[in-house]
This record gives C-alpha cells, structure tokens and sequence, in this order.
C-alpha cells in the first residue's frame, strides 16, 4: 500500500476487495428480566457475579480480579483497577486492564446493591484486597471453573439462549445503557475504550 501510495506502481496486487471487512456473527442480546432469571439460575455465590458482569460492562478477567475496595455500595460505584489473564498453560497473570481507558469507576444500579450486601457478607473476606468472586475453597476464581459451577451451558439454555458466551453479558449491558440514554461519553467510560467506534455501535443500535 505504501509504494501504490507512493506511485511507484499503479495499484497493490495483494487487495482483495472486501476480504479486509470483518462480519462477526450477531450476538444475542440479554432483556433485564433475562439477566435476572439466569442470575436466579446461578448458585448464591456467582449471582452477583452474573449481575455485575452485565450491569457494569465487566470483562471476564476485569470480574475475577476485583476486590472489596473496588466495590463501594454507598456511592454505588465499581472501580477497575487490574485483571486476570490466562493463559493457554495454565498459568495466571495480574496486571493493568487492556488500555488506559479500562483503569476506570462507573456506577451500578440500585437494583443490584442489595446482590451485593448479602454477597460481601456471605463470601467475602474483611480485608480490603479480598477477592470478591472466589472458588468454592476461597481461591482464585477460574473461568473453567466457573463454568462448572454454574451449569453454564444448561442454564442458558434454560432461559432459551444455548450457546450463550459469558462475555454477550457485557454486550447486553451495554445495550441496556444505550437503550436507556447513556451518552457516547458514558459508555465509552463504562466499556473502558479510548476509541468511540465500539460505543457508536450501541448508540446506533
């Protein structure tokens, strides 16, 4: 593309017209009353989990990282500060979310708080860098794990949505807030993107 660009010849032999467009496959979108029902579905311990994913546009690492300073019930704000990345070996890696952008704090509604209060109560430790979302032993939530725990695939398919991937919670969160009037700069904030294009999707939508 360069040197087409350049002129030092007519056109770039390598561009096949349209073979640079992405066309993933539409994802299902979760209504409110969906949510719920498959956080109903959930055992106690990963409710909340399922509702904060969704109502605050978490990525899976982004949830599994998050501990009790970053949750304040009173001002109904979640903060991201760090996130969990596995690794095809195994291995667990802490560190910064993906961008800037993603080290942010938004708030949560209303409707979830009381999720939460009986959450932090039932399991999750005094300190403030307890884990919030933990094992059923007390350790690292895993994404495998949590599948297990929560009959993923069976409880989807309960709520008439099989196949159903964990990160389509964060797709109909960010639906949710569009439909309900959050500004671009909202769900850019929300999303944790420096670039509007993702949010202009939702807003468009």
């Amino acid at each position: 593309m360069t040197a087409a660009d350049d002129q030092i010849i007519p056109r770039n032999p390598c561009r096949i017209r349209g073979a640079g467009e992405e066309k993933p496959e539409e994802r299902p979108v979760l209504t409110v009353a969906k949510v719920f029902e498959l956080a109903d579905l959930m055992p106690v311990r990963l409710r909340a989990l399922v509702l904060l994913a969704t109502f605050a546009s978490r990525r899976w690492g982004e949830v599994a990282a998050l501990r009790r300073m970053d949750l304040d019930l009173t001002a109904r704000t979640v903060s991201v500060r760090q996130q969990h990345v596995e690794l095809d070996t195994g291995e667990l890696l802490v560190g910064p979310p993906k961008s800037r952008a993603g080290v942010r704090t938004v708030a949560i509604p209303e409707a979830i708080i009381p999720a939460f209060r009986d959450h932090l109560d039932q399991f999750t430790g005094p300190e403030g860098d307890a884990l919030i979302f933990t094992g059923s032993r007390g350790g690292i939530l895993r994404r495998s794990n949590f599948r297990h725990a929560a009959k993923w695939d069976e409880s989807t398919r309960k709520i008439g949505f099989p196949g159903l991937h964990f990160h389509d919670l964060r797709h109909a969160g960010n639906t949710i807030a569009a439909s309900s009037g959050a500004s671009l700069k909202d769900l850019m904030q929300s999303m944790g993107h420096d670039s509007v294009r993702a949010a202009l999707i939702y807003q468009h939508g």
